[in-house]
């Protein structure tokens, strides 16, 4: 039977994926400008992280979030100047965000006239040079399953925030699937899985301890 433990955390993660949705907008009459759009974070899908444990992102997750700003960089640059930004998704904003049953897509309107990043990155994706999107986040919600297996699942069913989106074109790892993280967040993630197996380990005790408690009574009557 799979041991689940849910719980609640809030640490700000990062997430590399591979997609295939990301693409340059042809300019038209409509839309004469610089736009590129796909999707940032997908649903349902079971990634590998570091080897430690599998994450599975829930339909559903991001109902809820914090998405009041969200802009878009390229590597997590937050020292450089958002390439695009979503500021309470409204119409004025250079980004636009929408949540559906697959996850978050984005529609990013580039000034690739007056910014030098945000030309190279419009011509990367439209070159296909652009291998992956990525996150970072903070988790509300989560469940544990098979903590006392060699590689347990966790499952983020809600998040807390999404902090911004990033394009990546050299991702850390080769591995499709597996994310670009720095040592602060690989901590970040150890302690996570660490503390969800000393509760089931806790939890374990208690029922022993139960159990023994139980016998004592049973073996006293007797």
């Amino acid at each position: 039977m799979a041991k689940e433990n849910p719980e609640k955390r809030d640490d700000k993660l990062k997430r590399y994926f591979e997609v295939q949705e990301i693409r340059a907008v042809e300019p038209s009459e409509s839309e004469p400008g610089a736009i590129i759009e796909g999707l940032a974070i997908v649903y349902e899908t079971r990634t590998n992280v570091g080897n430690w444990f599998e994450e599975i992102i829930k339909r559903g997750a991001l109902d809820g979030a914090d998405l009041k700003d969200v802009p878009l960089f390229i590597h997590h640059n937050g020292r450089t100047i958002p390439l695009a930004r979503s500021r309470n998704n409204n119409a004025n904003s250079t980004m636009q965000i929408t949540v559906d049953d697959r996850g978050l897509s984005f529609r990013a309107k580039l000034d690739v006239d007056n910014n030098s990043d945000a030309k190279a990155l419009y011509s990367a994706v439209k070159r296909q040079d652009v291998s992956g999107m990525s996150f970072s986040f903070s988790v509300r919600e989560q469940k544990w399953l098979n903590l006392d297996s060699d590689l347990p699942t966790r499952e983020i069913l809600k998040f807390s925030k999404i902090y911004e989106i990033s394009a990546l074109w050299s991702p850390q790892y080769e591995e499709t699937n597996i994310m670009a993280r720095d040592e602060t967040l690989d901590s970040v993630d150890k302690e996570a899985l660490e503390n969800a197996r000393s509760k089931l380990d806790n939890s374990k005790s208690g029922q022993e301890l139960e159990l023994l408690r139980l016998r004592s009574q049973i073996l006293m009557k007797g």
